[in-house]
């Protein structure tokens, strides 16, 4: 096994990388999470294997790294039934751009003479259209809190309502502050991941009134005392709503109403767009500026599932 300081120099070089993504690449904070989670993966098989003890990257032994992604695609990971599933292609496909990214970096920052992640083959991966509810689905879900006036409740219900409404990311909206929702001029200012860029989401009638009767009357009760005095969404100990807790709170919601399939944030970002277009209630430009993408081409997914659901819609009974 090697020594701490071979594991440290390795380590530190990952990091140095992922700083040089952030800062010149300017990724997002998903991503960069994404790719240090499967560098120190592929870390700890070094470590495990011994293959470069003095811990350098140049020291890997030749066909380490291509028999590593050889593996990635055969992997097995036992899924919740006790059954075995392959990693999806998807994630194998992700690994080993993470490889081929961060070996280039090294190569051309003369850490290695060769780089070996240069003939790698990623698999292919298939474009599904995202998974989106249908307007049933949303009307259930969003009314899945009930109408208590409990403070988590009202935050729930207004977390829900705001999230449909902006199509906002999940780490948007848990980064909003009191002062981001203007329910004057019923509007949000989102910042994206980087905080580098912001942009201003017009917000429905009924999410204002969610928002107003959290803030009145949940979130007062939600503080106790908290030092979290500009965050809007806050947890029961109040502090700052995360991420994962977010995610648990639509999981569960979604569970209660029985909605067969599993739901995330994203899945009200994807049906928020659909909806949108199918509607005709937003151009796909002003869709494109709601969901903060920097390409049309990447929003015009949602028009082919605009026209899906419109033509379902259009089909006899």
């Amino acid at each position: 096994m090697q020594g701490e300081g071979a594991r440290e120099r390795l380590a530190n070089q990952i990091e140095e990388y992922l700083s040089a993504l952030s800062r010149e690449k300017r990724y997002s904070r998903n991503t960069i999470a994404a790719y240090r989670n499967d560098l120190n993966q592929f870390l700890e098989r070094v470590l495990a294997q011994d293959a470069a003890p003095d811990g350098r990257w140049a020291s890997l032994p030749a066909g380490f790294v291509s028999d590593y992604a050889a593996q990635l695609k055969e992997t097995k990971l036992r899924d919740s039934s006790g059954g075995e599933k392959r990693i999806a292609t998807s994630t194998v496909a992700r690994k080993i751009a993470a490889l081929k990214s961060f070996f280039r970096y090294l190569h051309k920052a003369d850490l290695i003479e060769s780089d070996p992640a240069q003939k790698l083959d990623a698999p292919k991966v298939q474009k599904r259209l995202p998974r989106t509810l249908s307007s049933d689905d949303v009307e259930r879900l969003l009314a899945a809190p009930g109408n208590s006036n409990q403070p988590k409740t009202l935050r729930d219900r207004a977390l829900l309502e705001l999230l449909y409404a902006t199509g906002m990311r999940v780490s948007e909206l848990v980064s909003l502050n009191l002062d981001d929702v203007n329910l004057v001029t019923h509007d949000v200012r989102v910042r994206n991941d980087r905080g580098d860029k912001e942009r201003i989401i017009p917000v429905q009638e009924r999410a204002v009134h969610a928002l107003q009767l959290y803030l009145g009357r949940g979130r007062p009760g939600l503080l106790k005392g908290s030092t979290e005095a500009s965050a809007l969404f806050l947890n029961h100990r109040g502090q700052k709503l995360t991420r994962q807790g977010m995610w648990l709170i639509i999981k569960a919601y979604a569970e209660q109403v029985g909605i067969p399939f599993e739901v995330t944030p994203h899945t009200l970002r994807h049906s928020f767009a659909a909806h949108m277009l199918a509607r005709n209630q937003a151009s796909l430009g002003e869709v494109q500026h709601f969901l903060g993408h920097a390409s049309a081409s990447t929003t015009q997914i949602y028009s082919q599932i605009a026209a899906e659901q419109n033509t379902e819609a259009e089909k006899p009974a």
